[in-house]
């Protein structure tokens, strides 16, 4: 099995090294990722830890700040590009692929054999091949964070009830304290409630006691996490209310929940998450049913080569996975990436099912389901990089306007409200003016600074304003850009042109980019 061990774990390397290249090479588009990452830009400039910020003087309550911290940190080491903003979920996901290895090897006879290595890998390599295990490992999110805090604690308690070193018992509470600091109250229903119902349904309620170190676990997992909530409190009253009731209660039982203060809210017909899980686990999660259907209609049920050295512990991963879709089954406003803590354990799942088949060489429809996600990502990426007009980004939109004008006092401005992306790559120096703003400034016929105007390419009529008096210099796929010179009211009325020139005046200084 040495052999097979080896393949293995060189398509793992070779998967994980092609998605952290891949982080380097799309720009953020709206609006998740660049979201994201210019609240962690802002926190790396500012130097404020405690509260992540939404915009300027307006605190993000939707998110603890772990996966912030995490990036914030990388744009200090790397500088503030994508690659350093992607660079923390592609290491949280390495450590679930790590996790997803460690479960597998502990549910074979002999944990440290070449058999439960080779498994081991398969797993991890399964999990790593998913599509939202490969897509959210190149993402700006926290759901990673989540993942990892979910996995961690469930698989430390698996690996605990297999026989597994004392160290997996103060892991569990450690996956507890990630959670909570990287999406909250959620890692507890998430991580909790798959224990809760195995230990109910089996009766091993004093196994479960005597695994793990409760009171000093649970006091550690208070230490490592209560501190931030008693801070941001502090700093922003309300926090606690919007962050506890808004965010975790009305947001899962409300449908078109309008208390979100960050974005709008999602309303899709109850069940959509079971569909999200088959999306979210392609190709394997088909492959597995067909691996179930396949072993019943021949009468070999292939998980009893598990090794359960605690009875019913098949049990606890099979809810372990299902967790979030259950979970979710009732709530519209969800997004896909809500089955991702499930997916590590899924793909131990799906690996001792699929195992058999690998035989003593790795089959070409095995090497081939592993390639399909990574192959198909990386193709889909090449093209957009080589098309960046196809994605709802600003990038270089930004990197147009900042070249208009040599003057240190040009601004950019964006009709409405400037897209995150926008925001992000200029460093915060990017305005909003309403439309009807923005008419009285081209009427008043006064300008001392040049300005670069984004207009949202559905306002037509400003555009056919804008277009009599300036040339467009560039567009993408949602706005068109102007640039209005400096002219003064004597000038305008001695333009030959006949054009009547436009006026802005600003006057704030620029913010400075973060060195």
């Amino acid at each position: 099995m040495t052999r097979i061990s080896n393949t293995l774990l060189w398509l793992l390397v070779s998967v994980l090294a092609a998605r952290l290249g891949l982080s380097a090479l799309l720009p953020f588009a709206d609006t998740t990722e660049p979201r994201y990452a210019e609240m962690a830009r802002i926190m790396a400039e500012t130097g404020d830890w405690i509260t992540p910020w939404f915009d300027i003087g307006v605190p993000f309550w939707g998110k603890p700040p772990l996966s912030f911290w995490s990036q914030a940190l990388s744009f200090k080491l790397f500088g503030v590009n994508e690659f350093a903003g992607r660079l923390p979920s592609w290491l949280a996901n390495v450590g679930i692929v790590w996790l997803v290895y460690s479960l597998r090897r502990y549910l074979h006879p002999d944990p440290l054999g070449h058999g439960a290595k080779t498994q081991g890998l398969w797993a991890a390599l399964i999990y790593a091949t998913t599509a939202l295990g490969f897509l959210s490992a190149g993402t700006v999110m926290t759901d990673s964070f989540l993942a990892l805090g979910t996995s961690l604690t469930l698989v430390s308690l698996v690996i605990r009830l297999q026989g597994g070193p004392p160290l997996w018992s103060w892991l569990f509470f450690i996956g507890l304290a990630i959670g909570l600091l990287a999406k909250g109250p959620l890692v507890l229903v998430l991580a909790g409630l798959p224990v809760f119902l195995w230990a109910l349904t089996f009766n091993r309620w004093q196994t479960l006691w005597h695994s793990l170190p409760w009171v000093r676990g649970l006091a550690l997992t208070l230490l490592m996490s209560a501190p931030w909530y008693v801070l941001a409190e502090l700093k922003t009253p309300g926090f606690l209310d919007y962050f506890i009731v808004g965010e975790h209660i009305k947001r899962f039982v409300v449908s078109g929940w309008q208390g979100d203060l960050y974005g709008s809210a999602h309303d899709f017909p109850r069940g959509t998450i079971w569909l999200y899980l088959v999306l979210a686990s392609m190709p394997w999660g088909l492959v597995a049913v067909a691996g179930v259907l396949r072993n019943h209609w021949c009468g070999a049920f292939q998980l009893q080569q598990w090794h359960t050295g605690e009875q019913h512990v098949s049990a606890l991963v099979l809810l372990a996975a299902v967790t979030p879709a259950v979970f979710f089954t009732l709530a519209g406003n969800i997004l896909w990436t809500y089955v991702l803590p499930g997916l590590p354990f899924v793909a131990a799942l799906s690996s001792g099912l699929l195992m058999p088949d690998i035989g003593r060489r790795l089959k070409r429809s095995s090497v081939a389901a592993t390639l399909f996600i990574p192959v198909l990502g990386s193709l889909a990426s090449g093209w957009v990089s080589l098309h960046p007009e196809l994605l709802r980004t600003e990038r270089e939109l930004v990197m147009t306007a900042s070249h208009l004008s040599d003057k240190p006092s040009a601004r950019l401005v964006y009709t409405g409200e400037p897209p995150f992306s926008a925001r992000f790559y200029s460093a915060g120096r990017v305005d909003g003016i309403e439309v009807e703003a923005l008419r009285r400034e081209l009427a008043d016929g006064n300008r001392t600074l040049p300005i670069a105007v984004a207009v949202d390419k559905d306002q037509r009529d400003l555009l056919d304003q804008l277009e009599q008096i300036a040339d467009p210099v560039d567009q993408n796929r949602r706005y068109i850009l102007f640039l209005l010179e400096p002219v003064t009211k004597s000038a305008a009325l001695s333009n030959d042109s006949g054009r009547t020139p436009p006026a802005f005046n600003y006057t704030e200084e620029h913010k400075q980019p973060l060195s």
